[in-house]
């Protein structure tokens, strides 16, 4: 089992900057694909990015492609969204889950724990 606590949210002007850090607890982190996933109101879980187990190997919706980096670091059992250019449809409740395998996971339904979530709100 893992546990998942998201922190890093918080309101921004658009073009500014946010960094999302998620700490994990429970056993296997690093053998865990990390993904981050947001939710605006009214609309569906959508991914953002994902990392495999080793670091190595990222992937991110074109939406943020270039602008948001995910990173992990196995030690500190830590994942980290850094998002740069921020736009108001950036705006949404952002999540981390984890997911066991090997690979990059786009779909929700592949993972298994999630965090409760940290608000992010970009102003025009």
């Amino acid at each position: 089992q893992v546990q998942l606590v998201e922190s890093g949210g918080g309101l921004v002007q658009a073009g500014g900057s946010l960094r999302l850090s998620c700490g994990a607890s429970g056993r296997g982190f690093s053998s865990y694909v990390m993904g981050w996933f947001r939710q605006a109101p009214g609309k569906e879980r959508e991914f953002v990015a994902v990392i495999d187990w080793t670091g190595g190997d990222t992937y991110y919706a074109d939406s943020v492609k270039g602008r948001f980096t995910i990173s992990r670091d196995n030690v500190e059992n830590t994942v980290t969204l850094q998002m740069n250019n921020l736009k108001p449809e950036d705006t949404a409740v952002y999540y981390c889950a984890a997911a066991p395998g090997y690979g990059l996971f786009l779909d929700p339904d592949e993972y298994n724990y999630w965090g409760q979530g940290t608000q992010v709100t970009v102003s025009s």
